[in-house]
């Protein structure tokens, strides 16, 4: 039996943000009251408190700010795909997210790396956003 990747669970706070993707988009929150821009998605504003959040469009452009490359994946799932590149990137908007970088020799990868989303399928048709150099 072939072990299959773990997808994610959308919830009230990441459902928007997980159909967004399956249409290829990238959302981010921002606040209605003080306009920060936030990701993972949650409830509230993380600078002012606010429950007016709404989402935005993000440009799909980041630079890496750290990574590191998988080689012993710690589930069998994954273990085809390594090694492979783990990375926090931020977002041209401002929040960072955590994500693979793909398309990318391994010896090109580096700190300050100019990146753009892209979504791949991840499991069973379902779309995550992960990011190549640009």
């Amino acid at each position: 039996m072939e072990a299959l990747k773990i997808l994610p669970t959308p919830t009230i706070e990441t459902q928007i943000f997980w159909d967004a993707c399956q249409q290829e988009k990238l959302l981010v929150q921002q606040c209605k009251e003080c306009e920060h821009v936030q990701f993972y998605p949650r409830l509230m504003c993380t600078n002012c408190s606010s429950r007016e959040v709404g989402w935005i469009e993000s440009s799909g452009f980041a630079k890496v700010v750290t990574y590191t490359i998988v080689h012993r994946p710690i589930l069998p799932a994954y273990q085809k795909e390594a090694p492979y590149i783990l990375a926090v990137v931020q977002l041209e908007e401002g929040p960072t997210m955590m994500t693979n970088i793909v398309n990318c020799n391994h010896d090109s990868i580096k700190c300050g790396l100019q990146v753009k989303v892209l979504f791949q399928d991840w499991e069973k048709g379902f779309l995550v956003p992960v990011f190549e150099p640009i």
